[in-house]
């Protein structure tokens, strides 16, 4: 036993988990802590502008690295603030550590400052809610929050400490020797030999990768080639399987997906899906069919047959569950045909979006973008987008050959990610050029991090996408609806705010410009500083995703009221 500050105590159980960072905004609750802090070597307190940026860094550290990183906040208003970040992780499946002092519960007094129920305001958007009662207790605590927030699946885990811990010392036992691993897994042994047995009877399978598979990411490509199969991934999936692969498909294979793929993906009679959900937004509004018997393989049971029934549900990990088909599966020999067909059709997309003759023209054109971008960083890049159409249109023109390469807000799909998500990507992963796209309007709402990543000399290159619309939302509504309403955006001056913040920018107004524009950027962040360039996004050409969402949403509607929806937008544009 020995004696030690709460706050002394928390930061050794952050050293002895591993979590590097912590991102929040010191408070009177938890000022103890922060001089903790201070005195660490390795748990990096990190000044944030919102604590809503504060759970978007800790996301981007844990979605580039695989590393755990924790939110820092005071009671109250700093929780509410951060809860935006800590709901995407809890739907997209990503571990955080939330570190919500509480008020001091040591006074008797009622109406004390922050005084909320921290606890129940983060149930509904975390995976487990923990108090240390005592100040002995901490040390344990924080160590299963962090098992916790890592085990499959995995989320965000929040612990409220109160703010007395801090002050006070405490008699602390730092031996945990029943700490449980973090990869407590699950593998039923009859159903991966039946699941082995379908796919060795099938002629051609489909293979649907999630982000639940990347633990399994060295075994995918060999699977895909034993088996021959096409492979599609879910959008958070993006990367999970090498997409310069010549087996690769798309993000997704229904309705939202070019014709190639749907073709194709209609021709397997089975899938496999791994460490997937079939998502509202994965599946382009449940657009998509899988074809012929449904394997659906996932270490969350209550996922396994929810929007598709399972022919065949398999509770296991991703990488325990290949690893135990795969010696197995008998290889088949090449085939061209399917091949030839996916390298076709990829090439009919790419004659698609050729870009318009380089011109004085205004205006760039997405796949010119970020063809160029990703030309000039090459494969190792991470990426960063926003809620709305510049994850759609990274999601469909970026080819990544890794996995924790691209960060999007998916399934909660907030608004705001993209540059404190970069800025958590630049801190864990410092050898790696991070590209941040952000859309104007996500932009306001947390651009000011830019500030943050000046004072850090972090090199991130913010690509802010300048359309003076929140242009999915604008699409949509221009498509169903025949007029905007409430989606175009009062100008600003993005050079401005840059000046005041003081990052360097610069402007690419049309194609021909974009790859000298670029190299100068690269210059500005090759020398660790951070820099953002203003696009002149042309988006008058809508993303497959788009049109497919749509067309499926459109398709769903009875008779009368999906002809009603089309007079009406036609009449509004004619008149």
């Amino acid at each position: 036993m020995s004696k030690m500050t709460g706050g002394d105590i928390v930061v050794r159980a952050l050293e002895d988990e591993g979590v590097g960072f912590t991102f929040g905004i010191p408070g009177t609750h938890n000022i103890e802590l922060y001089d903790s802090l201070a005195r660490s070597m390795s748990a990096r307190p990190v000044l944030v502008t919102d604590e809503q940026s504060a759970s978007f860094m800790a996301d981007g550290v844990a979605r580039a690295s695989g590393r755990l990183a924790a939110v820092n906040v005071v009671p109250g208003a700093g929780l509410t603030h951060a809860l935006s970040g800590i709901a995407e992780a809890y739907l997209d499946g990503i571990p955080m550590l939330v570190l919500a002092c509480g008020i001091r519960r040591d006074t008797g007094r009622a109406f004390q400052l922050h005084d909320v129920d921290q606890l129940a305001i983060a149930r509904p958007v975390t995976k487990v809610q923990l108090r240390a009662e005592t100040g002995s207790e901490i040390y344990a605590t924080v160590r299963r929050a962090c098992q916790i927030a890592r085990r499959p699946p995995a989320g965000p885990v929040l612990i409220e400490i109160p703010a007395e811990h801090y002050i006070f010392r405490h008699d602390t036992d730092l031996e945990l020797p029943d700490l449980k691993p973090a990869r407590a897994l699950t593998r039923q042994g009859e159903q991966v030999e039946q699941a082995r047995q379908w796919i060795e009877a099938s002629r051609r399978p489909l293979l649907y990768l999630g982000l639940g598979a990347i633990e399994a990411s060295a075994d995918l490509v060999a699977l895909a080639e034993r088996l021959n199969a096409p492979v599609a991934t879910t959008i958070s999936g993006k990367g999970v399987f090498d997409e310069t692969h010549p087996l690769w498909l798309w993000c997704g294979f229904g309705t939202a997906a070019p014709s190639f793929v749907r073709k194709i993906a209609a021709s397997c009679d089975l899938t496999l899906a791994i460490g997937c959900r079939f998502s509202e937004v994965g599946t382009g509004s449940y657009g998509m069919t899988p074809p012929g018997k449904l394997i659906h393989v996932d270490i969350d049971p209550s996922v396994l047959g929810k929007n598709y029934p399972a022919d065949l549900p398999v509770v296991s990990d991703a990488a325990s569950f290949v690893g135990a088909v795969l010696p197995h599966l008998t290889a088949r020999s090449v085939d061209e045909s399917l091949r030839r067909e996916i390298r076709s059709g990829h090439e009919e997309v790419r004659e698609g979006w050729k870009t318009p003759t380089p011109d004085k023209s205004e205006g760039v054109y997405p796949p010119h973008l970020l063809e160029t971008v990703q030309r000039l960083v090459g494969n190792d890049a991470i990426y960063t987008t926003d809620s709305g159409n510049g994850t759609f249109l990274a999601m469909e023109c970026l080819r990544l050959a890794h996995p924790r390469s691209f960060l999007a807000p998916v399934d909660y799909s907030c608004m705001g990610y993209a540059v404190p998500a970069a800025l958590g990507a630049a801190l864990a992963c410092p050898d790696r050029q991070v590209i941040c796209l952000a859309g104007d309007g996500a932009f306001l709402m947390t651009g000011l991090e830019l500030l943050t990543a000046r004072q850090l000399n972090l090199p991130v290159m913010v690509l802010v996408l300048r359309d003076r619309e929140l242009a999915q939302i604008a699409q949509f509504q221009q498509l169903a609806l025949g007029q905007k309403t409430c989606t175009e955006l009062p100008d600003y001056d993005l050079a401005a705010i840059c000046r005041g913040v003081g990052v360097e920018y610069l402007a690419l107004r049309r194609n021909s410009d974009a790859e000298a524009i670029l190299k100068q950027a690269l210059t500005v962040t090759g020398s660790g500083r951070p820099i953002v360039v203003e696009v002149a996004i042309d988006y008058s050409e809508k993303t497959y995703f788009t049109r497919g969402v749509v067309r499926t949403n459109l398709g769903r509607l009875p008779w009368p009221d999906r002809i009603r929806f089309v007079l009406r937008a036609l009449g509004r544009r004619l008149g």
